[in-house]
């Protein structure tokens, strides 16, 4: 007897479908599973026998065979074991055939029976909504991630037998919804706040633009200077998240097994900060079985790179491509994949390998050796850092103040009108932020008056900007208009912008 069963499997951060055919038939027994499965996939035969047998189900001592269609799409990981043991139970007849039509079916075994949680459960079920099914039956621990798809019934299933007497109508369903509105209104309040901050105006200000815009940005200054401590407070000053965002970000989670241990879903902005010993496909995503890295869980957040000449050249020259065109493009033998990559990058360096040159006598740092230091950033990657600010060592004084630092939720108000203005202009663009213009857009939306020119001019002679950093000064500035209120860019406006590029000129070179 042959028996389809309807599973979704993954490709990158989105589904697709998969056909779970079940023959069987007399000979001599066997079980073979065939349409390129990977190791965790002919596994699944062992767990898929025992768990039948263990639930109190026949195991037909037979000729079976499986085939996962389409056949030439290599197929990884144990989601396709319920949809097999299904398979099998409806073609011993344990199972009413019809009772699975326009459903799919997505669970690992356990050798009890029980059904376990798998990764990649929100994706694929976008996936099957799309293609028109109408039910889904997942693992118990998937099932508030699943019901995030509208348009589509979810089931949560413990184990086999549970699945068994819903199928033939002997238990009734119960359905999984969830309240999107009161996971977004569950607020954690942040331990950390601008406030806590004292002195350094100026990155703080450069910090406002760069969120305003979402702009990368690079703080450099001797240690103790507080670059960690305000690139930790950038996402109390960031918008919410918008669900359209909320989504994207829980969809890389969830693709990458770290779900399961933020929640059902991602409601607060990701802020990631590797360390500097990281590997190339651990930062860009990759490997034999490609996952996102981490310029893909940073999406619509924050990634911030501490010590940044402490990394691997390699490993930053890799970040080029993800910081200008918002997404990362992976290739494999089986196919390429595309993960998105919109953040805000945040990075700080010291000045030299001890920390103090220009600041303090203390520096024991030969020119050499700076050179060789700062030689571990190129002068492209520098480019593509828009705010380049530097973090000058806080006195006593403004420690010892008894001031009142402005709070993180009033910097917020600004950002968020910033961000309001943005999205009102570009509504019918294919872009949200000032930092995402290209050029054609740049052009139509940065225009300057003849004294702007001017100093445009003067300060792209005399400090050797590149046609790149010729665009980032318009879009700092466009930022910093907004902030102001102001529709069209100013003399201060772009001056500002002058002021947060110069420090690659000034210092590093």
């Amino acid at each position: 007897m042959l028996a389809k069963i309807h599973s979704c499997g993954l490709f990158g951060i989105d589904g697709y479908m998969v056909e779970v055919e079940v023959d069987v038939c007399n000979g001599m027994p066997s079980f073979e599973i065939v349409g390129l499965p990977d190791n965790a996939v002919k596994e699944s035969k062992e767990r898929v026998r025992t768990a039948i047998r263990n639930s109190g189900f026949d195991f037909p001592v037979k000729r079976i065979t499986v085939n996962l269609a389409p056949a030439n799409t290599k197929k990884e990981g144990p989601a396709y074991d319920l949809p097999m043991a299904m398979g099998i139970l409806v073609c011993t007849k344990a199972v009413k055939a019809e009772s699975l039509n326009e459903c799919i079916l997505i669970g690992e075994l356990s050798l009890d029976g029980s059904v376990r949680a798998v990764d990649g459960v929100l994706p694929m079920i976008y996936t099957a909504k799309e293609k028109g099914y109408k039910r889904c039956y997942v693992p118990a621990q998937n099932g508030e991630e699943a019901a995030l798809v509208d348009g589509i019934e979810v089931i949560a299933i413990s184990d086999i037998s549970e699945m068994v007497n819903i199928l033939n109508g002997e238990a009734e369903p119960s359905f999984v919804h969830v309240d999107i509105d009161k996971l977004f209104n569950i607020r954690e309040e942040s331990v950390y706040d601008f406030a806590d901050v004292k002195g350094q105006e100026n990155v703080k200000r450069a910090i406002e633009i760069a969120a305003a815009g979402m702009h990368n940005i690079l703080m450099i200054g001797p240690p103790g200077s507080g670059k960690t401590m305000m690139a930790k407070r950038i996402p109390t000053i960031l918008p919410k998240l918008s669900f359209e965002e909320s989504i994207e970000i829980t969809k890389i989670y969830s693709v990458s097994g770290l779900l399961r241990n933020k929640g059902t879903l991602i409601t607060k902005r990701p802020f990631r900060s590797p360390h500097h010993t990281i590997s190339g496909s651990a930062m860009v995503g990759g490997g034999r079985v490609p996952k996102p890295g981490e310029v893909s869980l940073a999406h619509n957040g924050v990634l911030f790179l501490d010590e940044l000449p402490e990394f691997h050249r390699d490993v930053l020259e890799e970040l080029r491509q993800p910081l200008e065109d918002g997404e990362i493009h992976i290739s494999r033998v089986n196919g390429s994949m595309t993960y998105p990559a919109r953040l805000m990058m945040a990075a700080s360096m010291n000045p030299c390998p001890c920390g103090y040159y220009g600041y303090s006598d203390k520096c024991t740092c030969t020119p050499d050796k700076i050179n060789r230091y700062m030689a571990k950033i190129s002068g492209p990657l520098l480019d593509r850092i828009d705010i380049q600010v530097e973090a000058g060592p806080v006195n006593y004084k403004e420690l010892d103040s008894s001031g009142a630092e402005e709070r993180s939720k009033n910097i917020r108000q600004r950002v968020i009108a910033a961000h309001k203005i943005q999205l009102e202009r570009y509504a019918n663009e294919n872009v949200r932020f000032n930092s995402q213009l290209s050029a054609a857009q740049i052009e139509k939306y940065c225009s300057l008056g003849y004294m702007e020119r001017t100093i445009l001019k003067n300060a792209f002679d005399t400090l050797n900007f590149s046609a790149r950093a010729y665009h980032k000064l318009l879009k700092i500035a466009r930022t910093i208009a907004d902030l102001d209120g102001s529709e069209n860019i100013n003399v201060n406006h772009i001056s500002e912008a002058i002021q947060l590029r110069n420090l690659d000129r000034k210092l590093l070179h």
